[in-house]
């Protein structure tokens, strides 16, 4: 069976850390800033995980 090609779109919203979880930014953070709290603000800066469910999914995308 040939290869799978890389999706391109997933390639560059996630990133494979050297444990095997795959790390992703969170949403919400585009525009309309001005009514989200700064404490909201803020916790959307932290990059987050993703589930495990969709781990195994997301791996064979990237």
């Amino acid at each position: 069976m040939p290869k799978q090609k890389t999706h391109s779109g997933a390639s560059k919203r996630f990133h494979l850390t050297g444990s095997g979880k795959i790390k992703r930014a969170k949403m919400n953070r585009r525009h309309i800033l001005t009514k989200k709290s700064s404490k909201r603000l803020r916790g959307l800066r932290k990059t987050a995980y993703v589930s495990s469910t969709q781990e195994k999914t997301i791996k064979d995308m990237i």
